[in-house]
């Protein structure tokens, strides 16, 4: 097809309405435009085309005999494109909502609150990606991102979902009655951190702390980290959030905390944005939190 011959798709679309509704005035009303704009658009198509396609008869118009017949083609031609459509939409609205988040934020904050989502949302499919590696997000695969940045990185545009202390923790059983009179004493004990990070040398680091030994560091995935502090495996940097019940029961004794530390946020993926995600994201805002040791 040779593009370059066809007259601008807003005359044709403008005619069309007219051919359907039987006047420029309510050809506007379906357009959402104003009449003399209307007007314009037919006599443009009309000097571009050479030809008259519609014509005055008395108060109202009338389509010209070759007015009627590209009316009837345009008809056949738009209600292919807007079958097209509609099946488009309705297959975007079928595929899932992409969700990347951190392991840990998905276990410990999303997961425990995500039914009340789907209870509200039963149309609405999730599809869950929780991982340390910073996924991009692009038009047709990943939608929305939760990231993790701390203050060190403080962005005051990020749309914040939680805003946590962030604190060092070990469960009781381990901790005991040790004396940990400093956070350098912190590394006498096993860390736990998660794959593809150094959250326990970067700790000691910010705090200035230079360790005369190896620090004894198990790596794993971010979700079993959880379990394992709760089990007594070791000790490890997270957010208060994920163990707010834990701390206050006593099961889990706090070492060391920064407040307001650590945030999570939204990033979503460019362009237009399905129904399905923004409502997924409005669900995301109404949960935003602050979690402090007075929390």
């Amino acid at each position: 097809m040779d593009w370059l011959k066809l007259p601008p798709l807003n005359s044709l679309r403008a005619f069309a309405a007219v051919a359907d509704a039987g006047s420029y005035a309510g050809a506007a009303s379906q357009l959402n435009v104003t009449q003399a704009a209307v007007s314009q658009q037919v006599k443009a198509l009309e000097a571009r085309m050479g030809i008259t396609l519609v014509q005055r008869v008395g108060r109202g118009i009338e389509l010209t005999r070759s007015g009627a017949r590209l009316a009837r083609d345009l008809e056949t031609g738009f209600d292919i494109i807007g079958r097209g459509v509609e099946r488009i939409n309705e297959e975007a609205a079928l595929r899932p909502v992409q969700v990347t988040m951190p392991p840990a934020f998905a276990v410990e904050w999303l997961m425990p609150r995500v039914g009340e989502f789907q209870r509200a949302n039963p149309d609405i499919t999730l599809m869950l990606n929780p991982t340390s590696r910073v996924v991009d997000l692009r038009p047709g695969g990943m939608d929305v991102a939760i990231r993790y940045r701390d203050q060190r990185r403080a962005d005051p545009d990020v749309e914040a979902i939680l805003r946590t202390d962030m604190v060092v923790i070990g469960a009781r059983s381990l901790v005991g009655a040790r004396d940990l009179p400093d956070y350098e004493s912190l590394a006498d004990l096993p860390w736990l951190q998660e794959l593809g990070t150094n959250e326990a040398a970067e700790w000691f680091t910010f705090h200035g702390i230079v360790t005369t030994r190896p620090l004894a560091v198990n790596h794993m995935p971010g979700n079993l980290i959880m379990q394992a502090v709760r089990r007594g495996d070791g000790i490890t940097y997270t957010a208060r959030a994920f163990f707010a019940e834990d701390i206050a029961s006593g099961r889990i004794v706090e070492l060391a905390s920064e407040t307001l530390f650590g945030v999570y946020h939204i990033e979503i993926s460019p362009g237009q944005q399905r129904p399905e995600v923004l409502t997924f994201i409005d669900w995301l805002r109404s949960k935003a939190e602050v979690v402090t040791a007075q929390s």
